[in-house]
């Protein structure tokens, strides 16, 4: 099956109209910085300068949704039979899809230079872009594409993350040449227990191991974002109790609106918080037991916005899409601003000075939904939250 064909029936829209957005919605979306925090679009064939009849994510869209930041996440392996609840690392099923796209002989084995291949796929978009698209390697150059962008608003910027550090192969030093490469947020697991840490979807789904914990300490030397999508409950817990640094969980969903193994307890929302980190809110819907806000619109992730704002602090909530991950989206990057009409249809308001709201699980999710944000709130949300743990954590 063709690689295109593949994509079509996996990073699938709805086959709904979309609605139109309020004329409020669409001045404010205008004036905000968004960041979302992964896309898995570097996986799949498609030249990103382009506009594609497929998937999700490009630069014309993100441009179109004005999308100043994506987070781009690198996949280099994933199992057959892939599931939310018990894989194993074995029969991957990324190695036909790269041989299928023609992928360098060097990538069909090993793991770590299919990240450093979709590293390189991203620096290239960015160099034949004609200055539409920025790879952010560091705070200097973070500074200087924002403000670059307030004179040319059409313009967006690529943040490259790992999912899942088996592209290490066992070796901590890679880290370095990653790092060169541009990654700068690495999460120790993806679909399966690593020799770093359990997975969520792992055999054992173990806590980190004795060379995870190393692994934590490096990424904190280097300047790395470490990421806890996909980590275990025991992992999970492990990196907080040890982190220095803000931690990030780049794509996920909360189980006081979608109780599921993949998503985080209000426990593990408060944990991200301590650490002065964030929780990227994922988009996407599927079976229940794999969905990040079992929903299929925009109302479904402003309800989970607003759970985790409420339980967490507004000021550790952010937009983690999972964009081309292999999931049905309620909208692609172009449609953002149906998420932003969502976060704009509140009643009530909770202010930035009191302490967060925890909600009252009694009384059933319709409380959540008439808990509103103030415009400074849903800028946090949308981006402004990102920019600050950026600007702190890069090099």
């Amino acid at each position: 099956m063709a690689p295109g064909l593949i994509e079509r029936r996996r990073n699938t829209l709805p086959p709904r109209a979309h609605p139109s957005p309020s004329a409020r919605a669409l001045a404010l979306h205008r004036r905000l910085t968004i960041v979302d925090l992964h896309a898995d679009s570097l996986l799949w064939d498609r030249d990103l300068d382009r506009r594609a009849e497929r998937g999700h994510v490009d630069v014309p869209r993100l441009i179109e949704g004005h999308v100043a930041i994506e987070g781009f996440g690198v996949v280099t392996a994933a199992p057959w039979g892939l599931n939310v609840s018990r894989n194993a690392d074995r029969w991957d099923m990324i190695t036909p899809l790269v041989i299928a796209e023609r992928w360098p002989p060097r990538t069909w084995r090993s793991r770590r230079e299919r990240a450093l291949f979709q590293a390189r796929k991203l620096q290239d978009a960015a160099d034949r872009s004609r200055g539409r698209l920025t790879l952010l390697r560091t705070r200097a150059g973070l500074q200087r594409y924002l403000a670059r962008r307030e004179g040319e608003p059409d313009i967006t910027a690529g943040l490259l993350g790992l999912e899942g550090a088996q592209a290490l192969e066992g070796d901590l030093a890679a880290i370095d040449r990653l790092f060169a490469a541009g990654f700068r947020m690495i999460a120790p697991t993806h679909f399966f227990d690593t020799p770093w840490a359990g997975s969520a979807h792992g055999v054992d789904k173990g806590g980190l191991t004795a060379p995870g914990r190393a692994l934590v300490r490096r990424l904190e030397q280097r300047r790395i974002l470490l990421d806890l999508a996909h980590a275990s409950p025991r992992a999970i817990d492990d990196a907080l109790a040890m982190a220095t640094r803000p931690v990030v969980v780049s794509h996920t969903g909360v189980k006081g609106t979608c109780d599921n193994l993949r998503n985080l307890s209000d426990a593990e929302l408060r944990g991200v918080a301590r650490t002065g980190g964030l929780v990227g809110i994922g988009f996407w819907d599927g079976p229940r037991d794999g969905s990040a806000v079992c929903g299929s619109d925009a109302a479904a992730v402003a309800r989970a916005i607003r759970y985790a704002a409420g339980v967490a602090g507004i000021d550790h909530v952010a937009l983690g899409s999972d964009w081309d991950g292999t999931v049905a989206q309620p909208f692609d990057a172009a449609g953002l601003v149906e998420l932003t009409d969502a976060l704009l249809a509140d009643h009530f308001i909770f202010g930035t000075d009191s302490p967060p709201m925890i909600p009252l699980k009694m009384q059933g999710l319709e409380m959540m939904d008439q808990i509103g944000m103030t415009r400074e709130q849903r800028e946090k949300v949308m981006g402004g939250n990102a920019l600050r743990v950026l600007a702190e954590a890069l090099p």
